[in-house]
Formats: structure tokens, sequence, C-alpha cells
């Protein structure tokens, strides 16, 4: 195999991000204005921002681009912004920012093509539109927050014989009890194992804690890769938890 072949036998689903030649992109406007958003943009810009293989996690204080960054990269893979599969989801109005119009992404062509974005604030549409279509599934607007992502995990997601190339979660946690939160780890472990190339916001430190995932931590500083005993809300939460009157006492009269 020569080295221009390569990419012929490229398992990652989406090989790297580059951006369109005449993307209007305006720096000092959002969300170019974000300093995570800025790096990723200027990477894609010049050599193309790389995607590794397996589980990504993007961790950060709000508002740091990780939703932006996640729901940028799922409408270039084609997915529904508000949340949805490679075949269709609810839809509003668009709030989105505009990087997935910016962005081009490369694909590995022996992969996996379906695709599915998590959105943990938009699913009731995804939801709907489901229903829609009728089927034997239940409805998840009969269940909890947390059993209709479960649901959506044991169904999709993590389903053996329905692999996605591309999953883009964006805080899942959000709906999760902590014993829940550990049963995605698992998942994500076997998602991974079946060629699923996972890009997940979190600001869970259990979830982080996947053996073997890429860790971006985005602040001020821009992307940085981290491990997770470093990240910031390892380091927060683990004082909380041993001294949580250290905290409180800050903020209750």
């Amino acid at each position: 195999m020569t080295r221009g072949d390569d990419w012929l036998h490229d398992p990652r689903p989406v090989r790297r991000a580059r951006l369109f030649s005449d993307a209007a992109i305006e720096p000092d406007h959002w969300p170019a204005n974000i300093p995570a958003v800025a790096q990723f943009l200027e990477v894609a810009g010049a050599e193309g921002w790389e995607f590794a293989l397996g589980v990504t996690f993007l961790v950060g204080e709000n508002g740091s681009g990780k939703s932006t960054l996640i729901e940028g990269i799922a409408e270039a893979y084609g997915l529904p912004a508000e949340g949805g599969s490679s075949n269709g989801g609810g839809q509003t109005r668009r709030t989105e920012s505009p990087l997935g119009e910016w962005l081009r992404l490369e694909r590995s062509p022996r992969a996996a093509r379906f695709g599915f974005f998590l959105r943990a604030e938009t699913m009731h549409g995804y939801y709907s539109w489901r229903d829609d279509l009728g089927g034997a599934a239940p409805s998840l607007h009969t269940m909890s927050h947390g059993e209709s992502f479960n649901a959506l995990l044991d169904e999709t997601l993590d389903h053996p014989h329905y692999v996605a190339g591309l999953a883009c979660l964006d805080e899942p946690e959000a709906a999760l009890s902590f014993s829940s939160t550990l049963r995605w780890v698992a998942s994500l472990d076997r998602m991974r194992s079946r060629g699923t190339q996972v890009i997940c916001a979190t600001h869970s430190p259990v979830l982080s804690a996947l053996p073997g995932a890429t860790i971006l931590e985005l602040g001020e500083w821009g992307i940085r890769e981290s491990a997770w005993e470093d990240l910031e809300i390892v380091r927060l939460h683990r004082g909380f938890l041993e001294s949580p009157g250290r905290y409180l006492r800050h903020l209750l009269g």
C-alpha cells in the first residue's frame, strides 16, 4: 500500500475538517470570537483539523464553545441541527451558528455513513418527528428524560446492528443519574470497538473518565489536549465532595 492510498483504508468516519474557500468568517463576531472556535477555524483553514479515532470529549466552562463546535460538526456531517439522525429530525426555527456552513468534512470511503446528533435541550422535536413516522417502537415522550436517553442508547447508538459512523453528543449527562452515566461509559466503549467515532461535549468527570479517550479542554486559551486527572472539572468535583462546606460557606448567607 502506498502512502497516497492511506486514506482509502483510514477507519475514521470523519478524518478532518477544512474550511470552504468562500466561508464568510468575521473574526470579531460570534462564533469566531470564541477562543476555542477561533483556534479550530485557524487550524481547519490551514492544514485541516484532524479528528481522532474512537471517543473525543470536549470539556470546559459554560460558554467555552463546546456545544457550538459539536453543533457545527454535526451540521457539516448532514445531521439535523436540533438533533436527530441521518434520516431526519424535528425543526423549529433556525438559531444555530454559521459554523456548520463554513466546514467541509473529509470522510473515509469505507467507514459507516450513518450519524446521530444527540442535543440535550432539543430532543423533544426529534421525539415528535419519530412519533409521526409511526412504527412499533414506544414513544420516547412517555418516558422520563433519562429513560428516553437510555432508550436512544439501546435502540440506536449502542445497538450492535445499527453502527453509526459519527455520533455527536451534546452533554448527554444532563439527563442521567450516576448509574446511568456509568452505563453510558460502558456503551461508549462498545461503540468505539465497533468503529463508531464519538465527539461528546460534557461537564461530567464520570463520562470523561473513559480510558483511552481523547480529551480536549476548551477555555480562554483555546483548545488543548489534557489528561483526565488534570481537568478542572475533576479538580473541582473532587474538592467539593471532599469538603462541600469550603464551597458552600462562600455561597450561602
